[in-house]
This record gives C-alpha cells, structure tokens and sequence, in this order.
C-alpha cells in the first residue's frame, strides 16, 4: 500500500519542493513531480537556479526516453495512464487535488503552505486518503523550525 505523507506550513512550496527533491535524489530516490503546468514549468526552472553549487537532474515527462530513464526527478502534469513514466517509488504531489493514479507509487508526499486555500485542499486531499484507509505521516515543519 502506498506511504502517505503530508509536509505542513512550507512557507514556499516550490522551494522546499527543491530542498526535498535535493534531499530524495541525495538518498538515491527516484521521484515524480506532479501539479499544474505553471508550478512545473516554475519548478523546472528553480531546478536549474535555486543552489549556485548544485544541479538537480530532471526532465519533462514527455522528454525523450533516454532522458526520462536517466532522471531521477520526472516532471509531469498527469500520472493517471501516462506510460512516459519511467518509474513510480515516490510521487510528490503539489496539484490542489488527489492526483489519479498515486496508488501505483511506493509513497506520495503532499506539500501544504500557510495559505488557508492551500490548507483546505490539504483537509480534503487528507480525507480522500483515510477514507481509503492509508495511514498518514505528518511532517509539521513549523515544529521543526522550533526545534
């Protein structure tokens, strides 16, 4: 069954999505990003620019076949029935919805922000999950902050 895991109160959702997708490819993961084409082609970009010193490898899901085998961070606005994927270990989710097709992957991680839209969406994408009886982690990243 797939691991769900929720990460509250970023403060920015598309740079701690880079801290995290710089944490999973450090530890060998390999990722699917999925959300509106706007934060993807966002995302891509900070892929490129948000560390000085490091590069993140990626593509687009509709990247040659060479390059999405390679990659181990896979862009793509949808996941339900699309065959450009290359593998399914870990899916991050930063759409405002439960993206179709999440249950093929080994963990989904969910990004929430401070906004209270954002944090609806969360309530909702948390309900879909427990009502389907997955048992959730909850990352409070405030907590950490304290810490």
């Amino acid at each position: 069954m797939t691991e769900i895991a929720f990460h509250f109160n970023a403060p920015d959702k598309l740079a701690y999505a880079c801290r995290l997708l710089r944490k999973a490819v450090a530890s060998g993961a390999k990722v699917v990003v999925t959300g509106d084409e706007t934060s993807l082609q966002t995302l891509d970009t900070l892929l490129w620019t948000f560390s000085a010193l490091e590069f993140l490898p990626h593509c687009r899901a509709d990247s040659p076949l060479e390059q999405r085998m390679v990659s181990p961070i896979v862009l793509a606005a949808q996941i339900d029935g699309n065959e450009a994927l290359p593998h399914h270990q870990v899916l991050l989710n930063l759409s405002d919805a439960v993206m179709p097709g999440y249950e093929r992957f080994e963990r989904t991680i969910e990004v929430v922000t401070l906004d209270e839209q954002d944090r609806q969406n969360a309530r909702q994408r948390w309900k879909h999950y427990a009502d389907r009886g997955y048992a959730i982690t909850r990352h409070d990243l405030k907590l950490r902050e304290n810490a």
